[in-house]
């Protein structure tokens, strides 16, 4: 199989939910092979999928479960496609193992993740940004993903091409971390041409010199080669020396996953995304991702009207975390607001990198994050200095 980007008909103006959008970006992107498993609210992905991949001469395979579409996904990457799954919150608990599994043989693929209302089943047709401490720390083991937090339509199209794109990079699975609120609300997406898809293909060995499957350079970032290529290959969940051997014993153990963490490190700067809105005079910065930011611009709007001097720091990419925003912000402001729809989880990522108060703006899930609860906490902190 090789690379169908291009080859897709969709282009120009559309009004479609966000699922879609999602679904739409990774044929943009050069999707050719989707495993998945149904679960709401991310189904309408698959179900676009099924109908659209055949149309591009690409692949869809439906899983008997979460577990097994995570595996699918990573064995189709070892044949250089481009290949991605998506899933919700109790399939995201069943991907762990075996996103713990990419993460140690550093296979590109993207999962998409439209968020829920949990613990378990929990609330599955509503909204909630709860899982995005799990996409960090839900597998066992040290490792730095990379994930997208889009916050409209348009940007769950662009952000699943950005995925694509950061896996490929990086050798890494990426992740694009919307919620309901944004999976399932329709709005204009627009599609461009697809000379004008930004594309980022894998760093691939040059014939004659790699020797070793994990060799590498000072960007850290191995060249992949691709099954069936005449490479030896040897891929293990288990620690591995740079021949792709298992080597069971601290000293590779240490050697691998320090690089495997630093190659994200090292590049974080290039990675991390975020938007700043109304913060160049600002005293109170709220910070917010995913569909939370829609409402906590209108909360800052408020303040601003009332002559409260507030700002609004999107965070676009929640992984890796954008630490050095806060603490340039930390010098400038008096005061920090987070918002988020769970009961307080990037909220601690702020805390770590600034001396100023932290007010929280939370609700456990089921709907969009109101104005309000923003704009009181915003309030709160104006009056305390």
């Amino acid at each position: 199989m090789t690379s169908l980007r291009g080859e897709r008909v969709l282009t120009g103006r559309h009004f479609m939910n966000g699922d879609t959008a999602c679904a739409e970006g990774a044929l943009a992107a050069g999707l050719v092979f989707f495993a998945g498993y149904p679960i709401t609210p991310s189904t309408e992905i698959a179900e676009r999928l099924a109908r659209r991949l055949p149309e591009v001469s690409g692949h869809y395979m439906q899983m008997e479960d979460e577990l097994a579409s995570m595996c699918a996904i990573l064995g189709a990457s070892w044949t250089g496609v481009r290949s991605m799954t998506a899933t919700s919150g109790p399939g995201f608990s069943l991907m762990m193992e075996n996103i713990g599994l990419g993460m140690i043989t550093e296979t590109p693929c993207v999962v998409i993740n439209i968020q829920r209302g949990g613990p378990s089943t929990g609330l599955p047709t509503l909204t909630a940004q709860a899982d995005v401490m799990q996409v960090k720390w839900g597998s066992h083991g040290d490792y730095e993903p990379i994930a997208y937090a889009p916050s409209t339509c348009q940007e769950a199209f662009d952000f699943t091409i950005k995925a694509f794109n950061a896996a490929d990079r990086y050798r890494i699975p990426a992740f694009v971390m919307a919620d309901e609120a944004v999976g399932h609300m329709t709005e204009r997406v627009v599609i461009p041409e697809a000379s004008e898809i930004p594309y980022v293909g894998r760093k691939r060995p040059v014939p004659g010199e790699q020797k070793l499957l994990y060799e590498t350079d000072d960007s850290l970032i191995p060249a992949m080669p691709f099954a069936g290529e005449g490479y030896r290959m040897h891929v293990t969940g288990l620690t591995h020396d740079e021949r792709g051997y298992p080597d069971t014993t601290p000293e590779p153990h240490e050697r691998l996953v320090r690089r495997m963490s630093e190659k994200i490190q090292r590049h974080a700067d290039d990675i991390i995304e975020v938007e700043e809105w109304q913060l160049e005079d600002a005293d109170i910065a709220v910070v917010a991702f995913g569909s939370t930011a829609r409402t906590a611009r209108r909360a800052v709007s408020n303040a601003r009207e009332e002559g409260i001097k507030a700002g609004l720091l999107r965070l676009i990419t929640i992984w890796p975390f954008a630490s050095k925003h806060i603490k340039a912000l930390d010098g400038r402001v008096r005061a920090f607001v987070m918002a988020e729809v769970n009961l307080g989880q990037m909220v601690t990522q702020v805390e770590r990198f600034t001396s100023k108060p932290v007010l929280r703006a939370n609700h456990a899930g089921g709907k969009m994050m109101p104005t309000e609860p923003i704009y009181d906490a915003i309030l709160e902190a104006s009056r305390a200095n």
